[in-house]
Order: C-alpha cells, then sequence, then structure tokens
C-alpha cells in the first residue's frame, strides 16, 4: 500500500514535516528516526523533504508505507563537491533552502502537525514559529558536543584567551580534555562556518523538543545537564541507527565483484580489522600511504571501504592480505562475528554502530566533531585505542607504526584489548537495553510521539 492510500479518507491526520541537513551524516540518523516513530504508531504521516539529488540517493531504500518523499530543487553544491568548499556548502545550506521548504510547507496536504528539522538548519525553528507549528529539532552528534557549542563562549573566555592552556575543564556534564580534542573549528579557519553553526544552536530556545541522537546511558551527565537549560522536553532518541534491517537476510546493495559478507564467512572469528575514514573529508595524501603500507604490513585481515583512487592503490598494495570494497552495510559488516575491530574516522553514527555492536576502535579523528568522539571513545568509555594523540595532529604516523599498533590491536591475548573488549560489550548491553521495551530511548520515542499527536489536538 502506498502513502497516499494509506491516509486517504481521514479527517484528522498526524502529519509530521521532516527535513534534514543534506549531508550523508545527518540524512542516515533522520530517516532511521523516522522509522522508528512509524514503528511505534502506524497512523503518523512522515514527509521528508530532501533535494532532488538527495532524492535520487535514498529513493530506492527500504521504508515504511507511513514516510513518503518531497523534494526541492538543487540549489545548493552537489553532495559529490562538497568538501571542496565546505564553507561555502554550509553557509548555502543556511540560506538557499529556506524559501524552497516554506513552499512545501504552505503547500503540503494535510496540514502540518509538527516539524522535525535538524539543528544545523538556521530557518527551521523560525519557519515553525511564524506559522504556529511546534518545533522538534535533532542534534544528529553527540550530547557533548552539543554542550561544547552550548558553552562555547565559556570556553573561550576561559581557555582560548589564557594564554598556554592546554586543557579544558569548564563543560558541564564533559570531562576535562585537550584543546585539540574540542571540535575542530573552534579553532579552524572556517569562522564563517563557526558563527552560523553557533547560531543554529542559539535559536533552539524557540524550539518545542529537542531530540539527541545518543544513548542516555552513555552520555547521562551531559544530557542531564543540557535538560537543566531548556524549559522544553529534552530526549534522547539514541542509537538512531537502521538496527532493525540486520534482521533482514540480504544488504540494500552489494558491490558487483566480491561478495563481501560471503569472504567475511570465510575468516575465523574476531580476526578481521574493518577500515572506513567515511564518506566526506580523509586524510593526507602522505598520511594515506603509510597507511596503505603499514596495515598490510602487520599481517591481520582486513575489509577497507575506499572509494576514487585510493580503492585502486589500496586494492593493488594489498593484494590478497584483505578485502577492499567500495561500499558495504556497515552496521551488517560490523554484526559479523569475524569482524574483531574498527579502524574509524569516529563519525557519530559510526561510532554509535560500533558501540551498539560491541566492536572495539582504532581510532583517527579528522574534523569537525570526530575530535572530540575520539576523545570519549578512549578515555570516557575506554572501548579504543588512538593511531595518533590528537596533541601530534599533523604529525605523520609511519607505516611501522601503524603495523605495529594493528597487530597489537586485533591480537586477542593482549592483556589491554581484553579490557577494551570487555568494555565494548559492557556498552553493547547499554545501547541494546536503551532500545528494548522500556528501555530509555523507546520510552522517549513514545513520549515524544505522543506529544505531538495529543497536545496539539490529533
Amino acid at each position: 500500500m502506498n502513502t497516499v492510500k494509506l491516509f486517504r479518507g481521514k479527517t484528522r491526520v498526524c502529519h509530521v514535516l521532516v527535513v534534514p541537513y543534506p549531508g550523508r551524516g545527518h540524512v542516515n540518523p533522520m530517516i532511521n528516526l523516522c522509522k522508528s516513530l512509524a514503528a511505534i504508531k502506524d497512523d503518523v504521516l512522515l514527509t521528508f523533504v530532501v533535494t532532488e539529488e538527495w532524492f535520487s540517493f535514498i529513493k530506492d531504500d527500504p521504508k515504511p508505507n507511513q514516510i513518503q518523499f518531497s523534494t526541492i530543487p538543487n540549489i545548493i553544491p552537489s553532495e559529490l563537491v562538497r568538501e571542496f568548499d565546505f564553507p561555502g556548502f554550509y553557509e548555502a545550506v543556511m540560506t538557499k533552502m529556506e524559501a524552497p521548504f516554506e513552499q512545501v510547507l504552505d503547500q503540503i496536504q494535510p496540514p502540518v502537525t509538527a516539524i522535525v528539522a535538524d539543528t544545523e538548519l538556521l530557518w527551521a525553528v523560525t519557519a515553525g514559529n511564524r506559522r504556529n507549528i511546534p518545533v522538534a529539532s535533532l542534534w544528529t552528534m553527540s550530547a557533548s558536543v552539543f554542550t561544547m557549542f552550548h558553552s562555547y563562549d565559556l570556553i573561550k573566555n576561559r581557555c582560548f584567551q589564557e594564554h598556554g592552556k592546554d586543557y579544558v575543564d569548564c563543560v558541564p556534564g564533559v570531562s576535562p580534555l585537550h584543546v585539540q580534542e574540542l571540535p575542530s573549528i573552534f579553532q579552524g579557519n572556517d569562522q564563517r562556518v563557526l558563527e552560523l553553526a553557533l547560531e543554529c544552536i542559539s535559536r533552539l530556545e524557540k524550539a518545542q523538543f529537542l531530540l539527541l541522537n545518543t544513548v542516555y546511558e552513555i552520555e547521562t551527565l551531559v544530557i542531564n545537564s543540557i535538560k537543566e537549560k531548556y524549559p522544553f522536553p529534552v530526549y534522547s532518541i539514541g542509537p538512531a541507527i537502521p538496527y532493525p534491517e540486520i534482521k533482514v537476510n540480504v544488504p540494500k546493495r552489494q558491490t558487483d565483484e566480491v561478495n563481501y559478507l560471503q569472504w567475511l564467512d570465510s575468516q575465523t572469528s574476531n580476526s578481521v580489522l574493518y577500515i572506513s575514514l567515511g564518506s566526506f573529508l580523509s586524510v593526507s595524501k602522505t598520511q594515506m600511504e603509510e597507511i596503505i603500507a603499514g596495515v598490510p604490513k602487520s599481517g591481520v585481515r582486513f575489509l577497507w571501504v575506499a572509494r576514487g583512487d585510493n580503492f585502486r592503490l589500496i586494492r593493488e598494495i594489498c593484494g590478497n592480505k584483505g578485502l577492499v570494497v567500495p561500499w558495504c552495510d556497515q552496521l551488517r559488516v560490523l554484526c559479523h562475528p569475524s569482524i574483531g575491530g574498527f579502524w574509524t574516522h569516529c563519525g557519530w553514527n559510526s561510532t554509535l554502530e560500533a558501540l551498539f555492536v560491541g566492536v572495539p576502535l582504532l581510532t583517527f579523528p579528522i574534523f569537525f566533531d570526530q575530535p572530540p568522539n575520539g576523545k570519549q571513545i578512549v578515555e570516557d568509555w575506554k572501548v579504543g585505542w588512538r593511531v595518533r594523540e590528537m596533541k601530534e595532529v599533523n604529525r605523520v604516523v609511519t607505516r611501522e607504526e601503524i603495523s605495529e599498533l594493528v597487530l597489537r590491536f586485533m591480537d586477542p591475548e593482549n592483556s589491554e584489548g581484553k579490557n577494551i573488549r570487555r568494555r565494548a560489550r559492557e556498552l553493547k548491553l547499554s545501547c541494546q537495553t536503551a532500545i528494548a521495551r522500556g528501555g530509555s530511548a523507546e520510552a522517549n520515542l513514545e513520549s515524544f510521539i505522543n506529544d505531538i499527536t495529543q497536545c496539539y489536538g490529533h
């Protein structure tokens, strides 16, 4: 049954208009949130608003009947080139998407009951306020990173203006961290991006809900501190990852060549290192050369997701020591019993997936929220090791260092490795308890959907 037929003839429909920031790390948790809401309440209509380009990326993905798409023109730079001018892309999202979104908002039927919008859409809360439509803002990064942005002025006054101070100990609910472990734009050259991000946080005061894509049990103190800042409900609804879909036998898409799941089936338990450095920014050419040489040198088997020139280069150099693919169903891979570790750029979605499955991590953060995520992985949760110290962020890690680190990390008899595996199992239990019946995420999702269907007369 299609979405139109499902709601035809109903005089009152709870219609939620959903708009993500146009980036993979934002679209994925937003669509997963929609699927969770649809699973809880089958008479809610969710309209997912994306650019025509993004619609082409996700239109064939499986979704419940309650979710439909609405498109706006491609008035921002393509996803395929945004890494070449991220500040320009960011500003375009903040300034050019508002008018076409409002046109959808005003014309779509049935009338919109509520809006769920990414926090990093500067105009979304204002658009809802002008029409007296409640807005729920979804923060797709960690609660700790949210609080760092919210506390930016405090951090700036206490740390950046005190010459020589290397550690930050003034962020509510967040343990002390090195200045290099703050979001990279706090000290980078992208001042316009920082200004716009901070303005997004400022405008949250006019929202009616804040949704956090995190797990209450793993960020308890900082979530409690956020709840004290706002007069409206703050719900932790994570992990917003596609965990229901891993029960399906066939992944959404396979590569044209080797079936990586069959390859994993042929490997021994916990023997494979999964490597993925994200879908956006990557490491320097010099550092990548050292990684490509160092990983095979360790002798450890690996499954490596790589794109473009890196894909061809890695496959040529690594030979039969591992498998290189341009894409994989990451959560399904992480769930496979042959996976014993994950080399990650520390994107928040990847972090949540690894925690959910209980896979230990090698951290190699690159940009934006990845440095503080890496710090949480290593120091707060103790489920991973660093490939390099953040205070040495500009140092190239040699192939010899990488080889030795990977070998130790994947050694099942290494005592430090045993400790991080034990901690990973503990956090896995916390994450899976959160989504179970009566868990924190499940309860918060139910509370949120009840709020927007009951409190506003539907």
